[in-house]
């Protein structure tokens, strides 16, 4: 008889049973890839393009983590598209969900209570949209991948990536999914499932802005050591269904000046779609000084504006989300291939800043990766290929991408002077020289370095939500439909749990309340306002990466959830 509170007999070769390592199935293909978003669509069917081409076979798959394909993409969007006529030449013909031209276009320079329209004319011809198309980029994004799939492409929604995978040498084999059904204190649940290997010749990561695992990678291959620091933005979108007298299909706005102040980059985007709907978003440079700014708040109140207030008025809102965004430009741009693998799209950093674009550049970015991958597969004729993907290098160094990103080099860095000195020094080098200026402007830090003292600033008062124009972050992100399993480790995770106290909340009054745009970081206390403690709800979080970049200490760290967790946007 065992001793009372003692273990039953089996407990300890169940223990061992549990803490024993699961061996892993596994999977082989030419081509892995991490992120159905449009640079990994685009690469996908690239690769099958070429593969058809020459009478070849070539296995390809992509792991996506949102629960379905476009579930996770967020994006203004107006679409150029000349990265898609490339691709695929009669996508008109095909059916793709780009139908809306651009019909006219506006700039507003905002004032509280007044507005200015700004001549297009007078705009960087960067700027201009003529040719253009407004399109729901998840919507893109979807039939892309069914075009992928009929060609034959793996795509498995729900499957989180995990982790890199190494050779003996250290070059990228692929990459694992996440283990299922892990509890949040670590044990395996009775739905545990392990992860499986995704084994090929090439990786492409694919993740999108700050994806975790390129992160990673450039950290282990040095590959940000001969580039300028990235700088961000954070992009908050809503999506309205707006009176059809207010809407009209194609129109383009964009604007600058309120409510941010002059020393803080940033302006809005409103971009008419069909069936009378409305996308509506801000971006915010997140190299900003002010540690009581809130970007989401920055937003709502953006649309109390009285030249934008009277557009929403009477409508309702669909859909809400957040996404970081790359703004470094050329200069920023990592070593994109290493050993075993690429960097393709945002997750390298290829977003044309005065454009507001990236989805061409990502798309192309995706196809040159996928030429340069599928040429070094048949050179091996069987063999293992060359490790590091030279030829996707060189052709993009090449390639219109590389030429539009170093015209466009010296428009984001412009604003470090300001709103008044950035939009004359970027009007210069846009309009005069149109982006052959013979000197490239440095960003000169990381955004992490930017925040100043608490004591330096005084906080903003932000208005209360109306309820009919702006609102809160809760219900904002109950409609972003964003989901986790609960009883699974926190994703957003910190190296010291000390810090948010210690020095966040002590220097810069707990900054990550206000620029997460999600409701994700709460400071508790008692009912005396002793004794705070820093409550995250990781169930709230949307994906978007901000706590990542803008946290002083880089003490948070995002790592995957469990996949199929997170936002499911519907068009968005």
């Amino acid at each position: 008889m065992n001793d009372a509170g003692s273990p039953p007999q089996d407990a300890p070769d169940q223990a061992a049973a549990e803490s024993a390592p699961v061996e892993r199935e596994s999977m082989a293909y030419d081509v892995v890839i991490v992120g159905a978003g449009p640079a990994g669509l685009a690469a996908s069917i690239r690769l099958k393009q070429l593969a058809a081409e020459t009478d070849r076979e070539i296995g390809v798959c992509i792991l996506e983590k949102g629960s379905e394909v476009g579930a996770h993409i967020l994006s203004g969007a107006v679409l150029e598209t000349r990265a898609l006529d490339e691709l695929l030449p009669n996508w008109r013909e095909m059916g793709a969900p780009v139908t809306t031209a651009v019909t006219d276009e506006k700039f507003l320079f905002l004032t509280k209570a007044k507005s200015w329209s700004i001549p297009t004319s007078l705009l960087p011809p960067p700027m201009h949209n003529h040719g253009n198309y407004v399109i729901s980029l998840g919507n893109l994004c979807r039939w892309l991948a069914e075009q992928a799939e009929a060609m034959g492409v793996e795509i498995y929604p729900g499957f989180a990536a995990g982790e890199v995978l190494y050779d003996h040498d250290g070059r990228v084999k692929g990459v694992a999914t996440a283990d299922m059904g892990v509890a949040r204190d670590g044990s395996q649940t009775a739905n545990y499932t392990p992860g499986i290997e995704l084994h090929a010749a090439y990786t492409f990561f694919a993740e999108g802005c700050r994806g975790h695992l390129g992160r990673q990678l450039m950290e282990r291959f040095a590959l940000r050591s001969d580039c300028e620091p990235q700088t961000f933005g954070i992009g908050i979108k809503e999506l309205w269904q707006v009176a059809p007298e207010k809407h009209k299909p194609g129109l383009v706005v964009h604007s600058a000046g309120w409510p941010l102040d002059k020393g803080t980059y940033g302006g809005s985007f409103l971009y008419h779609l069909e069936d009378n709907q409305v996308a509506v978003g801000f971006v915010i440079g997140l190299d900003y000084k002010n540690p009581y700014l809130s970007p989401f708040d920055e937003f709502q109140r953006f649309k109390t504006h009285p030249a934008i207030r009277t557009i929403f008025e009477g409508g309702s809102r669909i859909s809400y989300g957040a996404r970081a965004l790359n703004e470094g430009g050329v200069q920023s741009l990592p070593k994109m291939v290493f050993q075993g693998g690429a960097l393709i799209g945002c997750e390298a950093g290829t977003l044309n800043v005065p454009k507001i674009k990236g989805t061409h550049t990502a798309m192309k970015s995706g196809m040159l990766a996928a030429e340069a991958a599928f040429a070094a597969i048949v050179d091996a004729d069987g063999g293992v290929p060359a490790a590091e993907l030279s030829a996707y290098a060189d052709s993009f160094e090449q390639s219109w991408i590389r030429k539009e990103l170093h015209r466009a080099r010296n428009f984001r860095p412009s604003f470090k002077w300001g709103l008044l000195f950035g939009t004359l020094m970027a009007g210069f080098d846009q309009v005069v020289m149109r982006g052959r200026a013979p000197w490239t402007l440095r960003h000169g830090h990381a955004d992490h370095e930017t925040l100043g003292n608490k004591d330096r600033y005084k906080p903003i008062e932000y208005p209360s939500p109306d309820g009919e124009v702006s609102f809160d972050k809760l219900s904002s992100v109950y409609i972003s439909n964003t989901n986790h399993e609960e009883n699974q480790p926190v994703h957003l995770t910190l190296k010291d749990a000390s810090v948010p106290v210690e020095i966040n909340l002590a220097r810069y009054d707990a900054p990550e309340q206000r620029y997460c745009p999600a409701g994700v970081y709460e400071i508790l206390t008692e009912d005396d306002g002793s004794n705070p403690q820093l409550q995250i709800n990781a169930q709230n979080c949307v994906h978007c990466k901000t706590c990542d970049i803008k946290d002083p200490t880089q003490n948070i760290v995002w790592v995957a959830p469990e996949g199929g967790g997170g936002p499911n946007y519907p068009n968005m």
